[in-house]
């Protein structure tokens, strides 16, 4: 039986499903063709990550496919009913990346209220010249202890944030259309822990009394950040989006950050991905990384371990 890692898999997930007798083609397929090689090869697995897509014409071009698995949380790029239809089962890693993910919204976060993204820039060309100049422009920066973060779309991820931003002492507030309440629990490194009641909140409240805010829903067919969506935020409020390109309207967050109604962004996710706008890229108030929220050694051990995992059992 032979999978397609077609975005990369663990060396320990490969090992596993090596181990129950799979054979793992860890190579990377380009979309056009991809068809040809799942049916040149004999492919009955096909696993991606956010850059493969697996829509209608994958799966009728592959009749042999029995497993479609996305590393990660979002399916976004795979046409799962249509999938399920032809009676190929779709499986993913919800968990597996939320920690990774809800550590790099704190990487943007700390960077942003500290100027660590603009002052990365400019100390390697300022710093032996203008130290003074630099020190007195990047010294007005704030904490985020006591403050109020925002989280829109409470699922694992979102929850992860929450999480963290108890834990160093923030309020959390949040909006899920499908969630009321929720019972998040901060775990300590002795064994202890402590849970919060939290209640769901509607998205306008979020918006005008979070001073932080972090983006945790799928992809939508429109914007769910735009014009007037900043107009009703904190003046000097900060935006975290390490869910998906397209919720954020990124003209309408220039054009905030411009103002100073947004005092910063954080960006790991883009409109224009893979080639964000030069406008996005060159703003000095905008914390940027490469869509690596999931890129970290520990997330990608456990998607590749949770993958073979399920395609053991589905294949027992």
């Amino acid at each position: 039986m032979k999978i397609l890692a077609n975005d990369g898999i663990s060396k320990s997930g490969v090992q596993t499903l090596e181990n129950a007798g799979f054979e793992v083609l860890a190579v990377n397929v380009a979309q056009e063709q991809l068809v040809s090689y799942i049916n040149q090869n004999k492919v009955s697995v096909l696993l991606v990550r956010s850059a493969t897509k697996v829509f209608k014409d994958v799966i009728d071009g592959c009749p042999a496919l029995k497993i479609i698995g996305r590393g990660g949380v979002g399916m976004d790029n795979i046409d799962v009913d249509y999938a399920k239809s032809k009676g190929i089962h779709v499986i993913n890693t919800p968990e597996a990346s939320s920690s990774s993910v809800a550590e790099l919204v704190f990487a943007h976060l700390f960077s942003g209220v500290r100027f660590l993204h603009d002052a990365n820039r400019n100390m390697p060309l300022e710093g032996d010249s203008n130290f003074k100049k630099l020190k007195n422009a990047y010294a007005k920066g704030i904490e985020l202890r006591g403050k109020t973060l925002g989280i829109i779309g409470f699922g694992r991820i979102g929850v992860a944030t929450a999480r963290i931003a108890l834990g160093i002492g923030m309020k959390v507030i949040f909006t899920d259309p499908f969630l009321d309440d929720a019972t998040v629990t901060v775990p300590f490194f002795d064994n202890r822990s402590i849970s919060f009641e939290l209640t769901s909140t509607p998205l306008e409240n979020l918006l005008k009394s979070a001073d932080f805010i972090s983006l945790h829903v799928p992809a939508q067919k429109s914007y769910l950040i735009g014009k007037r969506e900043f107009g009703l935020m904190k003046d000097g409020v900060g935006i975290v989006n390490a869910a998906r390109g397209g919720i954020l309207d990124e003209v309408a967050l220039v054009d905030a950050l411009e103002s100073g109604k947004v005092a910063f962004a954080g960006l790991d996710v883009y409109e224009s991905e893979p080639i964000p706008e030069i406008r996005i890229l060159m703003h000095p108030d905008i914390s940027l990384s490469p869509h690596i929220g999931a890129a970290t050694e520990e997330a990608q051990d456990r998607i590749g371990m949770e993958l073979a995992s399920q395609i053991i059992e589905l294949y027992k």
